[in-house]
């Protein structure tokens, strides 16, 4: 009996077979995929390809017509970029736009503290500081050109009054004498690309305050009432309290405004093409388009190298805020 026992537990233990299919064994695995395969899909064709593809273009010389007619050169557009003085005249704007841009966080946040308010009427405040976000950029630099017009536009209305008079002339006629001239913003090559950023920045504080908005919804109760009871209160209350909360708006934020500074184009476009002067309000976006579509020749390559500089710049600011996020994260954990 014993022996027969023993030889009973030394038996392999049989273990059911599963029958079901691949799918149906690894399904809340591949369900997610699935779900995102579409996007990944369309990911691929319209931004990871033409990525590739616009590096690759930018080591030939091309007119954009002919595929046969591309010539191999090597490095030969980057190097040209070394002494293309309009190049780095974009470069430089570019990063104006990148420093003074960074002014809509700051902004944008401190307008959604304001609206983060219970007081009656504020909905009516939201909705105003809202609408530069919604409307379309071609008319927002629009109508920042007639606003910088010196003639008929605020500034020279806001100018006249300061510094102009209305005299008696010889012929007895009404006429407007300034003591100084108002200035012609968008005609100045030293000061027009400081009056395009203003432009840009309307917009952009809008969607700053947006998400600023709808991180001080999400902001703990809790911790606010613990740091009222610690004594905290004003620039401490926000300092210590809110702004550690509000962190992922922040870093969404900021990313968007570096890449909405440094792809810059509608509102060059739109109020100076490149002007005034030669390339004096130009930055590497736009820059491209000229080199690449309009009067320069249609030199593909050459717009391509150019395209990728702008990417490779994206690439360095993109990673490092990803970067300083994952280590803010790691070190919370």
């Amino acid at each position: 009996m014993t022996t027969a026992l023993a030889t009973d537990a030394r038996a392999p233990v049989e273990r059911a077979v599963d029958t079901r299919s691949f799918y149906a064994r690894n399904r809340l695995k591949i369900a997610p995929w699935l779900f995102l395969a579409p996007a990944l899909i369309f990911f691929m064709i319209y931004v990871i390809i033409p990525i590739f593809g616009s590096i690759s273009l930018s080591f030939y010389k091309w007119d954009g017509l002919v595929a046969e007619q591309a010539e191999w050169v090597g490095m030969a557009n980057y190097e040209r970029l070394l002494d293309d003085e309009k190049f780095w005249t974009s470069l430089k704007n570019n990063i104006l736009w990148l420093l003074l841009f960074m002014l809509a966080v700051p902004a944008g946040l401190f307008i959604a503290l304001f609206l983060n308010q219970t007081t009656p009427g504020m909905r009516i405040y939201k909705s105003l500081f809202f609408f530069p976000f919604v409307i379309s950029q071609v008319v927002v630099g629009l109508v920042f050109f007639w606003f910088y017009n010196p003639e008929f536009g605020v500034v020279g209305k806001v100018w006249g009054f300061f510094f102009c008079e209305q005299v008696v002339n010889i012929v007895g006629n009404l006429s407007t004498r300034c003591s100084v001239d108002p200035p012609a913003l968008m005609a100045s090559e030293e000061y027009a690309t400081y009056g395009i950023i203003a432009a840009g920045l309307w917009p952009q504080i809008a969607y700053c305050m947006i998400l600023y908005l709808t991180g001080l919804n999400n902001v703990s109760p809790d911790q606010v009432e613990a740091g009222r009871l610690d004594g905290a209160k004003g620039w401490r209350m926000l300092w210590y309290v809110i702004l550690p909360q509000l962190r992922p708006a922040t870093f969404i934020a900021v990313v968007v405004t570096v890449i909405g500074a440094l792809r810059s184009f509608d509102m060059i476009a739109i109020m100076t093409q490149g002007g005034p002067g030669v390339g004096s309000t130009n930055v590497l976006a736009y820059y491209m388009y000229e080199v690449a579509l309009s009067e320069f020749g249609f030199r593909y390559g050459y717009g391509a190298a150019i395209a990728t500089v702008l990417f490779l710049i994206m690439l360095f600011y993109i990673s490092y805020f990803l970067w300083r996020m994952y280590q803010d994260e790691k070190g919370e954990h």
